[in-house]
């Protein structure tokens, strides 16, 4: 039983070793989460800049649309100008402008006319100038267009890369915060089980020993009165019973007391009692009479019933799937006491046996037919 404690012990540790590299775990992503907070404000600063650039050049082309329609609408004016000079022309050929100049009635009308067809022919020009000024402002226009639509499309990119690097980022940090504080959880949990084991473990041990020292003070002397003499239970002689005993189980033994080396990995392990495999609700039954001291679930031995059989003497049935006897029941040789389980057993349904004298495990084969 002392070699349990001293186990759970151990076990209690390095559950506390634990806890505290997660704590530290925590503290460090903690921390690198507040620096990605950081990173992130400014990569919102950046994306609200973007969003800036991008409502301006969003703003740009609008204004650029505009003066294409505006010039499209000019030249398209200047187009049909054009159109209209060009059929008056064709209409009249190069006999218009001879009739023009000689229907003058007076060399000043001549002058007048000539003028005229002066004017005509600059106008012409003009018209075909400025068509060709509109074409070419227009041409601009839509390369400039061309290049803030790209420009717009660059900064949309960036814009949505950024929104998801923020959330890849997030996301990672957070799951591993997450899955740090649950880790710490489990922890903190399995510790709070494991020192109420060791509690309750040091609890037994100290009663166990006590009930020990004081059968061994009675015995020792004989010369106190009945009143002041200490019965617990009355020492009926388990321990003349080695090689009388049947198996508290129907089963097959398939692990035996003591220390064994693992085939394969070259290891050793350390049983304090045996293994019998047994099918789910076979009965267990009370190697010999004795009062319950234990009767609960115990981590690592599932529902557990420990027996007291006087001078020293207690035997231990652990994974069963339920227990029939309560702490300080009573219970005669072959009673049933608990049925076989698996509860907190890696190896399926079986019961696993101890015979402890003082505390201190003892060989429980030699006890049996």
């Amino acid at each position: 039983m002392k070699d349990d404690l001293q186990g759970i012990n151990r076990e209690i540790n390095q559950k506390k070793s634990l806890l505290n590299k997660t704590k530290k775990v925590e503290t460090k992503v903690s921390g690198e989460l507040q620096q990605i907070e950081k990173n992130l404000q400014e990569k919102e600063t950046n994306l609200l800049s973007l969003g800036r650039d991008l409502r301006g050049v969003e703003n740009n082309l609008g204004r650029i649309k505009g003066q294409i329609e505006s010039v499209e609408a000019e030249a398209f004016r200047k187009k049909q100008q054009i159109n209209s000079r060009i059929s008056a022309l064709y209409k009249a050929g190069d006999a218009g402008n001879i009739r023009i100049f000689f229907s003058s009635g007076s060399f000043s009308q001549m002058m007048e006319n000539l003028r005229y067809m002066k004017a005509v022919l600059e106008n012409d020009r003009k018209l075909f100038t400025d068509y060709q000024a509109k074409m070419e402002q227009l041409r601009l226009l839509k390369t400039e267009l061309e290049h803030d639509q790209a420009n717009k499309e660059r900064i949309r990119s960036k814009m949505e890369a950024k929104r998801l690097e923020i959330a890849e980022e997030k996301k990672i940090k957070t799951g591993l915060l997450l899955k740090v504080r649950e880790d710490k959880q489990g922890y903190i949990v399995s510790l709070k089980k494991l020192q109420a084991n060791a509690k309750r473990l040091q609890s037994m041990v100290e009663r166990l020993e006590a009930r020990s020292r004081k059968g061994y003070t009675v015995r020792k002397n004989k010369a106190v009165t009945g009143a002041e003499r200490y019965v617990s239970i009355p020492d009926k002689g388990l321990g003349a019973q080695k090689g009388k005993l049947s198996l508290p189980v129907k089963g097959s033994v398939t692990a035996q007391f003591g220390r064994h080396k693992h085939p394969q990995f070259n290891s050793y392990t350390v049983n304090n009692g045996i293994s019998i495999n047994a099918p789910v609700g076979t009965q267990i039954h009370a190697i010999y009479d004795g009062q319950v001291i234990f009767a609960d679930y115990f981590k690592g031995y599932g529902n557990m019933i420990i027996v007291d059989h006087g001078g020293g003497f207690f035997s231990l049935y652990a994974h069963a799937s339920s227990i029939n006897k309560r702490v300080g029941a009573t219970v005669a040789k072959n009673d049933v006491v608990a049925s076989v389980g698996d509860s907190d057993s890696s190896n399926g349904s079986m019961l696993y046996f101890e015979i402890r004298y003082q505390g201190k495990p003892v060989d429980p084969s030699p006890w049996f037919r």
